[in-house]
């Protein structure tokens, strides 16, 4: 299977020198439990792509440039080159993570430097342009006399749900924002506990929205109630052995939903929590050693979990147990430089 390698690169502190290339398993091997490789040449030169998606029709790859605050498009070439489809389209300071819409016709970038949201058109070849910027974020604590100094906005992560709806999440003012369409008409504001930092989310076949929170390390079930109107619906600390000084990265499903795996930065341990009843039953079951250093980013594939070490410059493969939902030791690794996200090649 061969997988696209988002990182850091030299203007952020970095060794990654643009989008790579990793081989995980035989290629005729549904599973990424075999060998894994990575291509000594990047597909792709680029300055700090520490977030790539693809277009769902076309042949394009979407890469937040985050230390120059822009996204590029890159058409594909073959299986494994790409080329840049037209100009670097502003989006805000430290862009950090985008979204294609499900229609193809717009993305949404999130910019953690200065918490914009920002939507791009999608022209018939996949090519970004027209950015403007949504609706900002309010501090629901400042509205109440809670917060006493203003917090700045921290925009993190866009993720389209069924029923024309996008949810973003907003780690400074502790806000999971939910849209209509591509966010022209407005949002509806879910204030998490204060100082819990909310960063990723994933869609459930519980049609619960899961979000991870960076700064509690816990997690929470969202979903909307009779009238719509979203709320939340459970919360559970990701692990009684979490750390001080923990901070949670991503989220990824068991296939069978069964189980979510958390990423903890500082203890580099994978938490695994189960998804009970309707999806709002939440109960921490393990915490293990996540094979690398700095776990940014994680995938499941089929009985393996692909771990992207971004302080140990390394993608790590453990075996699942899907019984169990335990992820066991890192049975195979690959030098990658300073990984920051994984992205399945179609």
């Amino acid at each position: 299977m061969r997988f696209f390698l988002g990182g850091y690169s030299a203007d952020m502190g970095g060794r990654a020198e643009g989008i790579g290339t990793l081989l995980a398993g035989d290629p005729d091997d549904g599973s990424a439990g075999g060998e894994l490789a990575r291509r000594a040449e990047v597909a792709v030169g680029a300055e700090s792509p520490s977030w790539i998606a693809c277009h769902p029709t076309r042949a394009v790859v979407y890469a937040a440039l985050e230390g120059r605050g822009v996204v590029q498009a890159y058409r594909r070439t073959g299986e494994e080159g790409f080329i840049a489809l037209g100009a670097p389209v502003e989006a805000g300071d430290a862009v950090c993570h985008l979204a294609v819409a499900p229609a193809g016709d717009a993305l949404i970038a999130a910019c953690w430097g200065d918490g914009r949201l920002v939507r791009m058109s999608l022209d018939a070849e996949g090519r970004p342009s027209q950015p403007s910027v949504l609706a900002a974020a309010s501090d629901p604590y400042a509205l109440v006399g809670i917060s006493q100094e203003p917090r700045p906005s921290r925009a993190h992560h866009v993720r389209f749900l069924p029923r024309d709806t996008m949810a973003t999440t907003d780690l400074g003012l502790d806000l999971v924002r939910f849209w209509r369409g591509t966010g022209t008409q407005g949002s509806r504001d879910v204030a998490l506990p204060r100082q819990t930092g909310p960063r990723h989310s994933r869609w459930h076949p519980s049609e619960h929205l899961f979000v991870v929170t960076e700064q509690s390390n816990e997690l929470y079930a969202l979903a909307p109630d009779a009238s719509g109107q979203w709320r939340v619906a459970a919360g559970v600390a990701l692990s009684p052995g979490a750390l001080a000084g923990d901070a949670a990265a991503e989220l990824a499903f068991s296939r069978d939903g069964r189980f979510v795996y958390a990423g903890l930065r500082g203890s580099n341990t994978i938490a695994v929590v189960e998804v009970r009843g309707d999806g709002a039953q939440l109960r921490p079951v393990a915490l293990v050693d996540a094979g690398v250093e700095g776990p940014r980013h994680h995938v499941v594939v089929r009985d393996t979990l692909l771990v992207a070490g971004q302080h140990s410059d390394e993608i790590a493969a453990l075996t699942l147990n899907e019984r169990t939902g335990v992820p066991g030791r890192a049975r195979r690794r690959v030098d990658a430089p300073s990984p920051t996200c994984l992205l399945p090649a179609s």
